[in-house]
């Protein structure tokens, strides 16, 4: 049986397409996101940028774990991610490929842990494989009142 964990979040909109996003850990201050010109003011990061984020920021914590746990030395890890946009066959919007290099200083007495690690980050990178797999998504809406108008 596999464990379950989760999180949540809330998302208020601001004005035009900006949300404050005030995450489940109350210390963390809230996150401005807002869409891209034309359609939005570009004051914060969009989804995609996020998503980006994510799985380039949960691919950099995964090697430098497993690096730490086999007591490799980290000198400096540079992270980027470059994210190509297509479109899919109905004309929408998607993104196609986020591009993913890391840049690592570390030093080892032993190379074989270094490479052992290159073996195995990618399997703990918890968002990376969520996104290659697919992501279950149920979206509800509802009206202020919580009459249900759409769910999926």
């Amino acid at each position: 049986m596999s464990e379950q964990h989760s999180f949540s979040l809330e998302l208020q909109r601001r004005d035009g397409y900006e949300f404050d996003t005030q995450f489940d850990w109350e210390h963390l201050p809230t996150l401005l996101v807002d869409e891209p010109e034309p359609l939005g003011g570009s004051k914060g990061p969009n989804a995609s940028r996020l998503l980006a984020a994510a799985v380039g920021n949960c691919l950099s914590a995964s090697l430098l774990f497993c690096l730490s746990k086999a007591k490799v030395e980290v000198k400096n890890m540079h992270t980027k991610v470059t994210g190509s946009m297509t479109r899919n066959e109905k004309g929408r919007l998607r993104i196609g490929k986020l591009d993913v290099h890391i840049t690592i200083d570390a030093t080892t007495e032993t190379p074989q842990r270094f490479d052992r690690c290159l073996q195995l980050f990618e399997d703990y990178c918890v968002v990376t494989a969520s996104v290659r797999k697919g992501i279950e998504v149920e979206v509800l809406v509802t009206d202020q009142a919580g009459t249900q108008l759409y769910h999926a």
